[in-house]
């Protein structure tokens, strides 16, 4: 998506570590209008697909997924939580995932109330890198027996290796912008098309 793109090349910093800053658009102070166009862009992509329901992750993928679920007839966003809470009562799909912004893991849990065998599933989020928090939301998926019928991914670092590897094991998997190299020395960022 050349929008995105360009609001990486002008917005975006390259830290060191692999790391893409994004925050003054994207997963900090949100783009609205720039969330619209992605969810646009994923109605297109996913345009054949049955989706009745978008699952992401606390908390950068919420705000676009709530956003791009007005492109998919409304359908309810579930977003799973990063650790328990008081809030979080009855039974629950559980999984653990490291995350590599955090350089930790932490559980992943969804209520059993909002994740039901027959969805079929959108999953979106922000960043993949190598797939660690992709993989536990299809984990979910599974447990629940729900279908997967994407992912929807705003920034891939195709540098390390986790769309790749979804593709490979089958996922229709649509990322906007895939990082193909970024170098903080010099900020330069190359993307794959």
């Amino acid at each position: 998506m050349q929008e995105l793109e360009e609001r990486i090349r002008e917005q975006g910093v390259v830290k060191p570590g692999n790391v893409l800053k994004v925050d003054a658009f994207l997963n900090h102070q949100c783009d609205v209008r720039l969330f619209d166009h992605m969810g646009a862009a994923w109605a297109e992509h996913f345009n054949n697909k049955h989706i009745t329901k978008i699952l992401t992750i606390e908390a950068s993928g919420i705000g676009i997924a709530c956003v791009a679920a007005t492109h998919f007839d409304d359908v309810p966003v579930v977003f799973a939580k990063k650790a328990q809470s008081i809030n979080l009562d009855g039974e629950q799909y559980v999984t653990h995932v490291y995350s590599f912004t955090k350089q930790k893991e932490f559980p992943v849990i969804v209520s059993k109330k909002y994740l039901n065998a027959g969805d079929r599933v959108l999953l979106i989020d922000d960043f993949l890198a190598n797939g660690k928090a992709l993989n536990g939301l299809i984990e979910l998926c599974e447990s629940a027996g729900a279908i997967v019928e994407g992912i929807g991914i705003a920034i891939e670092k195709g540098f390390q290796g986790g769309g790749d590897a979804l593709r490979e094991a089958g996922y229709d998997l649509d990322s906007l912008a895939i990082v193909e190299s970024m170098d903080a020395e010099t900020g330069a960022i190359e993307f794959r098309h």
